[in-house]
């Protein structure tokens, strides 16, 4: 118990490290935080520092959710892995070293279904590009991305049921983290992936 404590302990932690803000500020010499969306994540990096910075930043945050969702499954199996995938999406939103601000979860989730479910991410990019490609929404197409995941994973790919409230709790999280994006793009206020490039 105490070893599967401190392993989710670690996985938040890892998912803490704001990867975007310290690309950004290292390569891009721009504070995310201060331009842009203000938001921690790739997608204002783009818009920011240009897309090789972004790319990196992307990578790290992908490699975090792969990373917690390996040591989960190497350490206790699907129960395990899914409560480490939940650490590591919540210390990317709610970082420690950001005074628990941070970036939208969607990175780090899909750095999860690399390891967990990768027959899911699958469907859930082409679902993802084919919405951005349409509407040059990023937001939007993360939001229906992580609806699809969740339909994908409770009854197109049966995943175990640890994994199924993993992924209920990471749509939750992630379209919260949306309320914002929802309510720009009801105004039709919202950026698109051109509007900053």
């Amino acid at each position: 118990m105490i070893k599967a404590l401190l392993l989710i302990i670690m996985c938040y932690l890892i998912g803490s490290i704001p990867f975007s803000l310290i690309f950004g500020m290292a390569l891009g010499k721009v504070d995310i935080r201060t331009r842009g969306s203000g938001n921690i994540g790739a997608t204002n990096v783009l818009r920011t520092s240009g897309i090789a910075v972004a790319m990196l930043a992307l990578g790290a945050d992908l490699c975090k959710g792969l990373a917690a969702a390996w040591i989960g499954t190497a350490a206790g199996g699907p129960a395990l892995a899914a409560l480490c995938a939940a650490a590591v999406i919540t210390g990317h939103c709610y970082s420690v070293f950001l005074n628990f601000k941070g970036g939208k979860g969607v990175a780090a989730a899909a750095g999860i279904m690399v390891f967990l479910m990768p027959n899911v991410l699958v469907v859930v990019l082409i679902i993802f590009i084919l919405t951005i490609t349409i509407t040059r929404y990023v937001s939007l197409g993360s939001i229906i991305g992580a609806v699809a995941f969740l339909v994908l994973t409770a009854f197109i790919f049966p995943q175990p049921l640890p994994y199924i409230i993993m992924s209920i709790y990471m749509v939750v999280l992630v379209l919260y983290r949306h309320k914002d994006n929802f309510k720009r793009l009801i105004e039709g206020n919202e950026s698109k992936i051109t509007d900053r490039l």
